[in-house]
């Protein structure tokens, strides 16, 4: 395989554990090929944040191999990790500086530092250069701790929840120019939110995890035109038991009305139900978001 073709992010069979406890998750194994944009979907405790600690070399894995741009992430050299810029929560130390200030000080540390990056976003947030960072809201702050990462010019992004703190307008307009910046470079990013309705509008490539595993790894556009949910409204008060169905995802009932998922196009889940009794007469697929397909693979709660 050339270097063109390897993944930037490759992990092979990690397993890691709380103590000598619970599963974090075992035998994890995805990759993250060059300039795509991957979001890491999961609900609290499932590994997201754990699995950034690991590739940034803050944690060790218990077993397993993880490589970034070809190199082990426990031999990585100095100059393989300057491609990485990383971002936790979106904090800014030094707020006693000014926008200006802070930027002419980060630039020391980066040698293919691009200012133009980080004024673009400092111009979108329509902020003075002489303005304070401890003037700021909270959002602001965030954008620009956002901003110092673009200015890096890294090859690889890794972002931790980068919309913490931010509201709907500053989000909107974060992703927007992340995703021009990303797509106009040609970077690669490796990215988690709570909030999936942002990551929907920017990522090419989703992994959803579950407890313990992976449950899906797939293109955006490919998930949301395979996965379907449906409804239907059922007679009288007894519940079909439909959770032995491989076919089937995550049924559950909300009032008369069963809803369920699957991969499965309508007319083959119209065979499934008639097969268990239930009249399809009112048989519905709606349409899907990522949040949808995030909840119909992981359930509710």
């Amino acid at each position: 395989m050339s270097n063109d073709q390897e993944p930037v992010i490759s992990v092979k069979n990690l397993t890691q554990r709380y103590g000598k406890g619970r599963i974090i998750y075992k035998d994890l194994s995805f990759d993250v090929p060059k300039g795509r944009i991957l979001g890491l979907l999961g609900k609290n405790g499932t590994g997201k944040t754990t699995t950034i600690n690991i590739l940034m070399g803050y944690l060790r894995p218990q077993s397993g191999e993880c490589r970034i741009f070809g190199e082990s992430i426990t031999e990585m050299k100095p100059e393989t990790r300057a491609r990485i810029a990383l971002l936790i929560e979106g904090h800014v130390q030094y707020a006693f500086m000014t926008i200006e200030q802070i930027e002419k000080f980060y630039s020391k540390f980066y040698q293919k530092w691009n200012k133009d990056a980080y004024y673009e976003l400092m111009r979108k947030l329509h902020v003075s250069p002489n303005q304070r960072i401890s003037t700021m809201s909270c959002g602001q702050r965030s954008q620009v701790a956002l901003g110092l990462i673009l200015a890096q010019n890294a090859d690889l992004l890794v972002l931790d929840d980068f919309s913490l703190g931010l509201d709907p307008g500053y989000r909107r307009l974060f992703v927007e120019y992340l995703q021009e910046f990303a797509k106009s470079e040609q970077k690669t990013l490796f990215m988690t939110s709570h909030i999936i309705q942002d990551l929907e509008r920017l990522i090419d490539d989703c992994i959803m995890l579950d407890y313990g595993k992976i449950l899906i790894q797939t293109p955006v556009d490919k998930l949301l035109k395979e996965f379907g949910r449906f409804t239907v409204k059922l007679d009288g008060d007894k519940k079909p038991e439909l959770k032995e169905i491989p076919e089937i995802v995550n049924p559950s009932m909300i009032g008369n009305e069963l809803e369920i998922y699957s991969f499965k196009p309508l007319n083959e889940v119209n065979q499934i139900l008639t097969s268990r009794g239930i009249n399809t007469a009112t048989l519905t697929q709606t349409p899907m978001t990522l949040e949808d397909a995030f909840i119909g693979l992981t359930g509710k709660y």
